[in-house]
């Protein structure tokens, strides 16, 4: 960590590993963290405050950070001024080793000022906090005990949001609440949780049940992560102006993350955010930005026919030897599916196709010349020399032979499958070779799965005790086409009316017969018709 004590720069080594549980989906119950003030802490974290104006909640927030329970030697903050007109200035109330740097050049906004304080300190782990906020005595300290028991955590601290008044508060009176362990008395009322948030807790028993969605949970007002982690899942996206916590979320969750809510203390958030206060706004703005990055938020992704900066699946088809024919098969199939949202490579020995004179119909190289040539100006198609390392922003990566086309609808429902029984592995039979068919791999679960030492020949079977593995029969729900749902006709208004009419028609009917009913059954005459007619 790099720490400023008004005079030279002390460095200290960053523990780039830590211990790695084996952790199921996101039940992290089998992590036991130490009770708040009652351990020794060795990590050191860097606070990150990004900030764009508002000095004067700047100047609470560092009040009250200044009065943590963590133990200072460990403990740096670091604000990220990002272009604030007049420039940010460190308070008198601060913690002991505080600095201000300004934003990387080339961006703005919350996302870019994240990764400018990550890449201005090197503590082993990172707490981002906005600059609006007055965290309780032990905010750090509940969030770091976390990531002293495992190093592939995502921790989200807990906010009450709360109303605020310029000028209501001072620095000294919030580092004394705090101090004293009395923060409630700086507010009036509780405060009210994120709704959405509390929800998503409750129904998931705090995300232990969250499964392969709980990144979406993840919050960038206070949240942290070991420095190794973030930097290893690509860090926050600068391009990002709203969203980025989302995304980062999701980059976190790509690489193995498990995602932890700490409950045992809290902080004020100053006024709603701005996401809470204007959300349709807000999921306007972040709808294209974010849908091109996040193929797992929004609804973007039904829309039919269209592409996106990350796909949604990742095929790989491997051509080595093999003809023409079947690998169109296959490509052809999986172009022509309902799920455009894919990108096919085609593993080959395209170094054989070579300018200049050479064979034709007899040329030993023919297969793959036609393979390429055929698919050669298809966008959603690469060439590669070897089996690509997986893409850790797509969400899935699909195994699929030459020779095997699957049905329209057969990629989306491998996707619904896996999703619906949460599995880290989806297999599928194929007609003689039940071993040999389709297989659905979760990028986030074999992330994790080599995270925790898993050799490439033990992927699988780490990855079942993990997230376990779902099979499907190919035959009957992958390689036989569906029934195609008929389509809406052109004068439907005009047969509702007709079938409406038929239907009013049919209750005057019925009237008219329980009328002819009642008289038989009920009346003198009809009792004695009945007889008559026997």
């Amino acid at each position: 960590m790099t720490l400023v004590q008004g005079g030279p720069r002390e460095e200290r080594a960053v523990a780039d590993t830590g211990p790695r549980p084996l952790i199921r989906c996101n039940d992290y119950s089998v992590l036991e963290p130490p009770p708040l003030g009652g351990w020794d802490p060795v990590l050191s974290v860097s606070v990150v405050v990004p900030a764009y104006g508002g000095q004067e909640k700047l100047d609470l927030t560092l009040a009250s950070l200044a009065a943590q329970s963590y133990p200072v030697h460990l403990m740096e903050v670091v604000v990220v001024d990002d272009g604030s007109e007049p420039a940010l200035v460190l308070p008198p109330i601060r913690p002991e080793n505080t600095r201000i740097v300004p934003s990387l050049p080339g961006g703005w906004a919350r996302g870019h000022a994240v990764r400018s304080g990550a890449a201005a300190s090197d503590a082993d782990a990172l707490l981002f906090l906005d600059a609006d906020m007055i965290v309780f005595r032990e905010h750090v300290e509940a969030q770091l005990r976390w990531h002293h028991l495992a190093d592939y955590l995502a921790v989200t601290g807990h906010l009450r949001c709360v109303d605020y008044t310029p000028g209501s508060l001072t620095p000294a009176q919030v580092r004394g609440a705090v101090e004293r362990g009395e923060p409630q008395t700086l507010v009036e009322g509780p405060g009210e949780e994120l709704e959405w948030l509390g929800r998503a807790y409750k129904r998931t028993g705090n995300l232990r049940t969250g499964g392969h969605t709980a990144f979406r949970h993840f919050i960038g007002a206070t949240g942290s992560v070991r420095r190794a982690f973030f930097e290893e899942s690509g860090g926050a996206a600068s391009e990002l102006v709203l969203g980025e916590d989302t995304h980062l979320g999701y980059r976190f969750a790509q690489h193995g993350a498990v995602f932890v809510p700490e409950l045992d203390t809290s902080s004020w958030h100053l006024g709603r955010p701005q996401m809470e206060t204007r959300k349709e706004d807000g999921a306007r703005f972040r709808y294209p930005f974010v849908g091109n990055r996040l193929p797992l938020v929004g609804d973007n992704r039904k829309r039919v026919g269209r592409q996106w900066q990350v796909p949604r699946v990742d095929a790989v088809v491997d051509t080595v030897g093999r003809g023409f024919e079947e690998v169109a098969q296959t490509v052809d199939a999986l172009l022509g599916g309902d799920t455009a949202d894919i990108r096919i490579r085609l593993v080959g020995e395209w170094g054989r196709v070579t300018p200049g004179r050479h064979g034709t119909i007899d040329d030993p190289a023919v297969d793959v010349r036609l393979v390429h040539e055929n698919y050669r100006c298809e966008p959603r198609v690469e060439f590669v020399e070897s089996e690509p390392a997986p893409d850790p922003d797509v969400p899935f990566r699909l195994r699929v032979g030459p020779g095997q086309p699957l049905a329209r609808h057969a990629v989306e429902h491998m996707v619904k499958q896996a999703d619906a029984a949460g599995a880290g592995l989806l297999r599928a039979t194929a007609p003689g070779d039940d071993l040999g068919g389709p297989r659905l791999e979760r990028t986030a679960a074999f992330a994790r799965a080599r995270r925790l030492g898993a050799g490439e020949h033990e992927l699988d079977t780490m990855v079942d005790e993990l997230f376990g593995t779902h099979w499907l029969d190919g035959q009957s729900q992958l390689f036989t086409p569906r029934d195609p749902v008929p389509e809406t006709p052109s004068d439907w208004r005009e047969q509702l009316e007709r079938a409406g009419a038929r239907v009013e028609a049919q209750k005057v009917r019925v009237e008219r017969l329980k009328h002819r009913f009642h008289w038989l059954t009920r009346s003198r005459t009809g009792r004695f018709l009945c007889r008559i007619i026997g």
